[in-house]
């Protein structure tokens, strides 16, 4: 159903821009087949009503036109709803095809690429490669989790989804319930920020963790979605980035360098071993797990004890 309205009212915004003189509501139904096949003049009235009110909102400019006759027509003059000249510099093509690269690695990519091929042939300068070599470092996101896509779709279309969903303290995954906001990328890990319908509660997941298909549900979101930037706050919050004490740990030397750009203070123990002071908050124990024998955690006792759990759920499979 929403395939076919949208192909409504592409076929009705070709009409209005295609004609030269207002066309009549009469002509409208003659020439769009899905109003011929409304089964009603009030049925095809009411239609046609919603879908210019729709084109009108997402920003086309549609006249009301009264003939010498006394009958109403539409139009949509080309002057009106002609967007104005495309015009970058090369630093702003530069970051253009910067974003481009960072998809590469994505089935975005072909998107991308297409969307700076039309920007070229709406005026972008000749002389600007916006794939050309910016410096030796290149950006690059990694999406190797097939739940990225599906996820990102759900988001941007308003989609409840279900998942499987393995904890990293968990031995089986289990079945989540979620209206997706928004897809975060922290440390290298894409992360989703939602509303958990089973606890009534926000949560983040990690993509990694997400097992088999993401699976779309129908029907409206029952939570209010947030500003994106209070899901920014929140993915950090749960990936470990909001701090409100330190933890110390032992750290082989010459290993975990993410956590020595972390460390507030370090000192050499000697035997391959440093002990660090690093900030402790929500997530904390689920990093240190990814650096497996290399970390050892001294205290707080209770992040020693998250740990070792998380340990033992990844060695019993």
């Amino acid at each position: 159903m929403a395939i076919a309205k949208a192909e409504r009212l592409m076929n009705l915004a070709l009409c209005l821009l295609g004609t030269r003189r207002p066309l009549s509501k009469r002509e409208l139904r003659e020439s769009i087949e899905a109003y011929l096949e409304a089964g009603s003049d009030d049925s095809f009235n009411r239609m046609f009503e919603r879908d210019k009110d729709d084109l009108r909102e997402l920003g086309l400019v549609i006249e009301t036109v009264e003939g010498l006759d006394g009958e109403i027509g539409y139009l949509a003059r080309r002057d009106s709803n002609r967007l104005p000249p495309i015009t970058l510099d090369a630093e702003e093509a530069a970051a253009l095809g910067l974003a481009a690269k960072v998809w590469q690695q994505a089935r975005l990519a072909g998107a991308a690429s297409g969307a700076l091929q039309k920007l070229r042939a709406a005026g972008l300068p000749e002389d600007v490669d916006p794939y050309g070599p910016h410096g030796a470092l290149e950006p690059r996101i990694p999406v190797h989790e097939a739940a990225f896509e599906p996820l990102m779709l759900a988001c941007r279309d308003r989609r409840p989804v279900v998942f499987d969903y393995r904890k990293a303290s968990a031995a089986q995954p289990e079945q989540r319930h979620v209206e997706p906001w928004a897809l975060e990328c922290w440390r290298g890990h894409w992360y989703l920020a939602g509303w958990d319908r089973d606890r009534g509660a926000e949560r983040v997941f990690r993509l990694s963790r997400i097992t088999g298909k993401v699976r779309s549900r129908g029907g409206r979101y029952t939570a209010p979605v947030p500003d994106v930037v209070t899901v920014r706050e929140t993915v950090a919050s749960w990936a470990g980035e909001t701090a409100d004490r330190s933890a110390r740990i032992r750290l082989r030397s010459n290993a975990g360098y993410p956590l020595r750009a972390k460390a507030t203070a370090v000192r050499e123990l000697g035997d391959g071993w440093d002990e660090l002071e690093i900030p402790y908050g929500h997530g904390l124990d689920a990093w240190l797990v990814e650096f497996g024998p290399d970390v050892v955690v001294l205290e707080p006792a209770e992040l020693r004890a998250d740990v070792v759990d998380r340990l033992r759920a990844v060695a019993k499979g």
